[in-house]
């Protein structure tokens, strides 16, 4: 049988996916004839699709030394060299190929995967139009179209094209994927679910697709589905990172806190944004061991610029420069490009139109402190917006706020453009985002700047390093360094934290009923144990020891973080029954109970916040010290406004003494008792309500920036 006729027997089996017969075939034809190009060309291309990528290379290699201005090759090869991560090379083979061929939809196509991979999003994005000028039935080059506009940050333009190449190709099991993806960013979890099941129907078993669809039950807060979904997903991918990453997210929502641990260990090899979720899974367990581990990584991964979610930081480090670079590094991740803004000068209304945005308009901390203080704005000359882009939940929190705004819009489920853009129709003049670096952030929002001034309060202690927010409210306590943040600080008179001073005190429980000693002094800290750090409990325990008869009383934590702190207790020679854990009670009984206890111990580097509060209103004296950054200055911010200075220390010893010289001395704890029993400018919400009026006409004085 002649070269020829081999040949063509070889390509015939090839198309029809018997490679390796096809192989045989070629290698036969390559014994008698060398130099021909096409059975070297398609052997390279029948090895790549095998895998076997460097025999792929050096047989491609072979065919384009034969004929080095053939296009067909010259894609090949690119194709291959982009396997093997080589993107700069590949980029040039496909601009060899182009050259030859200009117009070639593939090549153009392919190209722009490079681009993409590269980072080169626009230059992709034009790839994929040019590619689709020439072959508008082009399915790939649509899906990959909506891939890049995904990147871009563009999820509404992507999902038009998903759509489109649906439109020509409905059993495209990649787009329905991919279409889900566009609509988890869009926050439509819901219709993602939809694609996902579509997709999983046209290629079952695929583990990307489930731990995409896990990721839209976590959008509908279905943790234990999302679970089950990513363990499936891992069971056909054992190593599978970004599953096991948003395993343990899932984990941490569902207080798994161990079992999230295990599952962020396993990610970190080859993700490292799973290092933050053990970050913070650590300090749930009061895994103080781990946490060292943890934190000696901290600032070099910072600096390196890896995203480590700043608000786990503020637990680790109370270095305000570290935190600025951790929120900047988490921004220029997130937003590689901004969109256009939609609002830049300052409108002209007679009442200013003063909206403020959150996702945690709910039973949520920052729903209980600045309640009050929305009833309170003069609208004589405001008009209050509320933006809620959490769920409802049912709440007595959520209706009371809700009721609370003059208008109330509720964006769950909406996407980060519409809502922008009803806030630039609506032409809102001040937005105010009370979310800051925590869970459901609003930057998606802020990011196309649908007001001409926005500022951050409340929610997160820190800056957002995020060039579309203009300020930061704070005050000259919690903020005293102006390079520590990338805002202009507007900064209020007074204490920067509200409260809702109409929340009713309950029965006080007898001890016995807060399974308290009957006798014996009651140190307390009703912080979350994430904040509890060694060296911190390392100073209770220390006080607990030199005061006999003493407890430390502590919010209840789940059994493992207990089981830690025991242990620690036990290692420092402190009987851990002298630790008592207070089960959870509505909060007029919470706060009730404060007034069992004699002395609130704050934490550092991540001090007390809502928490501090909730003690001083109900009359209980809070000890802290003043750290080096917001999150770590605020209880000093919340005693000098409660009039109770002599209660800051400036230094880890100094808080230990002051804390012991407190227990030692009933006179005078009771004389700081009278204070917060006389009243304070910290609750003083109408005032508090004026100041940050006054704020807001002052950030309108002046343009927004650039």
């Amino acid at each position: 049988m002649n070269s020829q006729t081999l040949s063509e027997q070889a390509v015939a089996l090839h198309r029809s996916g018997r490679l390796a017969e096809a192989e045989r075939l070629y290698l036969q034809v390559l014994a008698d004839k060398p130099d021909d190009f096409t059975a070297r060309h398609l052997l390279g291309v029948l090895r790549a699709q095998a895998g076997r990528m460097s025999e792929a290379l050096a047989d491609i290699n072979a065919a384009l030394a034969i004929r080095p201005d053939d296009a067909e090759a010259l894609l090949n090869h690119a194709n291959v060299l982009k396997s093997l991560n080589r993107l700069a090379e590949a980029l040039a083979d496909f601009d060899r190929a182009l050259a030859l061929r200009p117009g070639w939809s593939q090549a153009e196509n392919n190209r722009g995967t490079v681009l993409q991979a590269m980072g080169r999003y626009e230059e992709a994005l034009a790839a994929y139009d040019r590619a689709l000028a020439a072959a508008p039935g082009n399915v790939e080059a649509l899906n990959n179209r909506g891939s890049v506009l995904q990147d871009l940050r563009r999820p509404g333009e992507a999902l038009a094209a998903y759509d489109q190449a649906l439109r020509l190709a409905p059993q495209f099991a990649t787009a329905f994927n991919n279409r889900g993806s566009a609509l988890l960013d869009l926050k439509r979890f819901v219709d993602a679910l939809f694609c996902f099941d579509r997709a999983l129907a046209l290629r079952p078993g695929d583990p990307q697709v489930l731990n995409n669809r896990g990721n839209a039950l976590q959008g509908l807060l279905r943790y234990d589905e999302a679970v089950a979904m990513y363990d499936q997903a891992l069971v056909l991918s054992p190593g599978y990172a970004e599953a096991l990453n948003n395993r343990g997210n899932a984990l941490q929502q569902l207080k798994r806190h161990d079992e999230a641990l295990a599952s962020f260990d396993l990610a970190l090899a080859s993700k490292p944004e799973a290092f933050a979720g053990a970050a913070i899974a650590a300090l749930n367990l009061c895994d103080w061991t781990r946490c060292a581990e943890i934190s000696a990584q901290m600032a070099q991964r910072i600096g390196n610029g890896e995203t480590i979610s700043p608000w786990t930081l503020l637990a680790y480090s109370d270095d305000e420069m570290l935190q600025r670079q951790a929120a900047a590094n988490v921004i220029a991740a997130r937003f590689p490009s901004l969109p256009p803004p939609l609002a830049m000068a300052p409108y002209k209304h007679d009442k200013i139109r003063l909206a403020y945005i959150s996702s945690d308009k709910a039973h949520h901390p920052v729903a209980t402190q600045v309640v009050q203080l929305i009833e309170r704005h003069d609208r004589t000359r405001f008009d209050v917006i509320g933006i809620g882009t959490n769920q409802d939940d049912g709440s007595a929190q959520r209706r009371r706020l809700v009721a609370a705004f003059d208008t109330f819009i509720d964006a769950h489920d909406r996407s980060a453009a519409a809502v922008a853009q009803q806030l630039k129709q609506m032409e809102v003049d001040v937005l105010v985002d009370l979310n800051g670096h925590t869970r459901g952030d609003n930057f998606d929002i802020l990011s196309h700047r649908p007001a001409p001034v926005q500022a951050t309060w409340l929610g997160y202690a820190g800056t957002t390093a995020a060039p579309f927010v203009d300020y930061l409210i704070a005050d000259r306590v919690v903020a005293p360094n102006p390079q520590a943040f990338s805002e202009t600080i507007a900064s209020l008179p007074m204490c920067f934290f509200p409260s809702d001073t109409s929340r009713s005190i309950g029965t006080v429980p007898t001890r016995a009923e807060a399974q308290l000693p009957e006798d014996g002094f009651v140190f307390c800290c009703f912080n979350n144990n994430f904040k509890i750090t060694a060296s911190v409990f390392a100073t209770w325990l220390r006080l607990l020891a030199a005061l006999p008869g003493s407890v430390l009383w502590l919010k209840q934590a789940g059994d493992k973080a207990k089981a830690n702190l025991r242990q620690a207790a036990q290692a420092q020679e402190v009987d851990p029954a002298r630790l008592i854990f207070a089960k959870p009670a509505p909060l007029d009984v919470h706060l009730a109970r404060h007034r069992l206890a004699d002395l609130f111990l704050d934490t550092h580097p991540y001090n007390a916040h809502a928490t501090a509060c909730d003690a001083l209103w109900a009359g209980l004296p809070v000890v802290t010290r003043r750290g080096g950054a917001f999150a770590a200055r605020v209880s000093t911010s919340l005693l000098t406004a409660a009039g109770l200075p002599e209660l800051i220390a400036e230094s880890a010893e100094e808080y230990e003494t002051l804390a012991l010289a407190l227990a030692r001395d009933p006179a005078r704890l009771k004389a700081c008792r009278e204070k917060l029993a006389a009243g304070s400018l910290l609750f003083d919400t109408p005032r508090l309500a004026r100041d940050l009026e006054t704020l807001y006409r002052e950030m309108l004085s002046s343009p927004a920036r650039a």
